[in-house]
């Protein structure tokens, strides 16, 4: 009989070596991120496979799974621990070895294989692990998905009888490329620099754009894990500084920056700016619209408010919703509602058929702004940017709070919110107009400023972005409101970066 795992053991003891060690906050909102080895060890992900296809099996899902690694020192080890759980748990294993994040979505596909367990921690730093799961192609795990296994997890509700086959499909890359290659070359003779931070994306990126007829500058794309220039996030000013410095010197048209695990896209223009992927968003939803009438779209609540108030978006009778922030969410909200593409601020595009297959990926979303500038071939990056009605954005700003207590803090701030608006207060010297609770709380005020708090999905952290359609001024006063609260809340801590 397999153990159930423990939650207070430490590395380097016997216990630790002979016991499953899992700590339960690794199971987020919709996928799973430890530190490897503190919060994790291999039996525990053991525990995980064997739990997996308990729940697959409780579901009435085949027991068939595609499973891959990213490149970190430690993630091959971390799926071969993974995999003997589900063999164990007599599930069919279809190992695609290295793999971006779509490509082993990419596999369920093209493999015919219902599951999905991709080990990546994407854009964590090193030193984290994590499991991308899904069931049904191409949508992965939400809360239910995640509680349940837990759940089986730490009861050991599961057998271990054995039975499973594994295959290993050493081609799954080249079919993945030429998949993403299989389409009309660019007409616009397109000069990109294509940073990956040393991270996976960089055995596919390159490869890829110069298939579609760009003329490819690397950077950063030899694969290290040590990442010793920057981490792979396309969020990071440190990477997107990287890359300007290379667009400026190449006279690039345009630069992207890749996660980790290949499943977002950043994206910096031929002036060097970095444009924020919800604004690459409009425009792209400006470019796609034109040719799909009565296009539907939807953006996560940390996205600009132009996807409601755009001119050419109404013009083109395109039509767009707000959602939970996070991969799974939006990718089972556009699945849903019949969304042509999902945007997300983080740099998750979700294009639907008959641009993609509802699941998210970079390299889909770098061709599709490849297109664009294909379509727009008289316009360049900075222009198809400055044609945007003008907003003050901050980026994506982070304290820290533990895992443990960040939803607590967030649920206080929406009832202290909540009360200021049902009193008639004010926010940043105006009347607060709207309140999405959806996710966290989006605080809009009179003249369409906006703030976002909510809890980070994936990291023991709080997440704050504003935005103004009028001022900076504004834009910082909403901050300051947002702030000035966090700041008397003792479980907060510094920001990674402020406006």
């Amino acid at each position: 009989m397999f153990p159930e795992p423990r939650t207070d053991l430490t590395p380097n003891s016997a216990d630790f070596e002979r016991l499953p060690f899992i700590k339960p906050t690794g199971f987020r909102e919709y996928d799973a991120r430890w530190l490897y080895p503190q919060e994790i060890n291999l039996m525990g992900l053991q525990a995980i496979g064997l739990g997996l296809a308990e729940l697959f099996r409780r579901r009435n899902v085949p027991l068939r799974i595609v499973t891959g690694h990213d490149y970190r020192s430690y993630s091959a080890a971390i799926k071969q621990a993974l995999m003997s759980g589900m063999l164990a748990g007599g599930m069919e294993v279809h190992d695609i070895g290295l793999a971006l994040s779509p490509m082993a979505y990419f596999a369920q596909f093209d493999l015919d294989v219902e599951g999905v367990a991709m080990v990546t921690a994407s854009h964590n730093d090193n030193g984290w692990t994590g499991i991308k799961m899904g069931l049904a192609r191409p949508l992965t795990f939400g809360p239910d998905e995640v509680t349940e296994l837990k759940e089986i997890v730490f009861q050991a509700a599961f057998k271990a009888d054995g039975g499973g086959t594994y295959t290993f499909h050493p081609d799954v890359r080249e079919r993945y490329i030429a998949d993403l290659a299989n389409r009309a070359k660019l007409k616009r003779n397109l000069k990109i620099v294509v940073a990956c931070g040393n991270g996976t994306a960089g055995a596919f990126a390159p490869e890829v754009l110069e298939a579609v007829g760009c003329d490819v500058t690397p950077l950063h794309c030899d694969l290290n894990h040590s990442f010793p220039n920057y981490n792979p996030n396309p969020e990071d000013m440190k990477m997107l500084d990287s890359l300007r410095e290379a667009v400026l010197a190449s006279k690039a048209d345009v630069g992207f920056a890749f996660d980790g695990d290949g499943d977002r896209c950043g994206v910096v223009d031929n002036e060097g700016n970095a444009i924020f992927a919800d604004k690459v968003g409009v425009m792209l939803a400006r470019d796609i619209s034109a040719r799909h009438a009565d296009a539907k779209f939807v953006a996560d609540v940390k996205s600009t408010g132009l996807f409601l108030t755009d001119p050419v978006l109404a013009e083109n009778g395109a039509s767009c919703s707000y959602w939970k922030t996070g991969h799974s969410y939006m990718k089972r909200y556009s699945h849903e509602t019949g969304a042509l593409v999902g945007f997300e601020k983080s740099g998750h595009f979700f294009f639907s058929p008959p641009l993609g297959r509802g699941y998210d990926d970079g390299l889909v979303a770098a061709l599709a702004v490849c297109d664009m500038l294909d379509h727009a071939s008289d316009q360049s990056m900075a222009n198809l940017e400055r044609a945007l009605p003008r907003t003050w954005q901050s980026p994506t700003m982070s304290p820290h709070c533990a895992d443990e207590i960040k939803y607590d803090v967030v649920d206080r701030a929406v009832s202290h919110f909540s009360d200021v608006a049902s009193n008639g207060g004010q926010l940043a010297g105006q009347s607060i107009r709207d309140l999405i609770t959806v996710n966290g709380i989006r605080i809009v005020l009179e003249d369409g400023t906006w703030g976002l708090l909510r809890a980070s999905s994936n990291k023991p952290e709080l997440v704050v972005v504003v935005e103004s359609p009028t001022s900076e001024e504004n834009m910082r006063a909403i901050f300051g409101e947002i702030d000035a609260y966090l700041a008397k809340q003792p479980e907060v801590g510094e920001y990674n970066q402020k406006i």
